[in-house]
């Protein structure tokens, strides 16, 4: 009877031990594994810069082939602010100035995922900005 009783107790210490642990993973700077870290060096950070470009030119390339028309497609100017997400490869959340043929210039938020390995990457969203919070 005691044994059984101590096996229990293990048990359920070990299964409060194993949640507590799959429930808390953070990494080294407190930060929870697998969240949005903000990029800190947005406006000289090249990759980050090319990243908002990229976004731009796909963008452009799928009005092009959805032939909507030269006067909707948009130039880049810069990303203005950007956070980074580890999934299965580097998600990246960007804010990116844009502005019209006309000269108007516009927010909008991108989201695209690069996996250096397969050196890849894609657009997954892109629209216009929402306002911040």
């Amino acid at each position: 009877m005691a044994k059984s009783t101590l096996n229990l107790f293990l048990f359920l210490l070990l299964s409060l031990l194993a949640i507590a642990l799959s429930g808390a993973q953070v990494n080294a700077l407190g930060r929870k594994v697998g969240g949005r870290t903000e990029i800190e060096d947005v406006k000289t950070n090249k990759e980050v810069q090319q990243l908002g470009r990229y976004c731009v030119e796909e963008y452009n390339k799928g009005l092009k082939q959805k032939k909507q028309g030269t006067g909707r497609l948009l130039s880049f100017s810069e990303v203005v602010k950007a956070e980074k997400q580890v999934v299965n490869g580097i998600k990246y959340y960007l804010r990116i100035s844009a502005s019209t043929a006309v000269g108007e210039a516009n927010t909008f938020d991108a989201v695209v995922v690069v996996k250096p390995w397969a050196k890849s990457k894609e657009l997954l969203s892109f629209a216009p900005a929402t306002p911040s919070k």
